[in-house]
């Protein structure tokens, strides 16, 4: 289900935290930094998971929070991973798993600290970073709704 909500209208802006949404397919989430923009498959939106940022926060003794990731969208009790090639629904909206949204460089240099280095980061968040989908069909989305596999 949908733990929480995230969007930046520009980049580098901070994320603030909505509980609802509108989806457009093709374009993304209304509002958000990425809107419309075109280049790379899986743009439209972010996913990562709740458990994922607790067990880093556990396992590395750090304290980041649910927007930290800058990832739209934080789940609970949804496996991302496999979600990669499958379509999947969220009330009316529909999404296509693309790709793990794998930690970059810039997450590494963002959640360094005197404790872990940024390539310490990196390492930590492969494979567990998340999961970049297009929007398919567009709809709303809202905290606490839960997510449903089409294929």
């Amino acid at each position: 289900m949908i733990q929480a909500i995230f969007v930046a209208k520009k980049a580098k802006q901070a994320q603030i935290e909505i509980e609802a949404v509108k989806v457009d397919a093709g374009k993304g989430i209304v509002g958000d930094r990425y809107y419309g923009k075109k280049g790379n498959d899986g743009p439209n939106i972010t996913f990562v998971a709740q458990e994922e940022i607790q067990a880093f926060n556990q396992h590395f003794e750090q304290h980041i929070t649910l927007s930290d990731t800058r990832r739209n969208v934080v789940t609970h009790g949804v496996s991302l991973n496999d979600l990669v090639g499958k379509r999947f629904r969220i009330g009316e909206a529909e999404f296509y798993g693309v790709e793990l949204c794998e930690p970059c460089s810039l997450l590494g240099r963002r959640l360094a600290n005197d404790t872990m280095s940024a390539a310490q980061v990196v390492r930590a968040w492969l494979h567990r970073g998340g999961l970049r989908a297009d929007v398919i069909r567009s709809g709303v989305l809202r905290v606490g709704m839960p997510f449903e596999l089409l294929d």
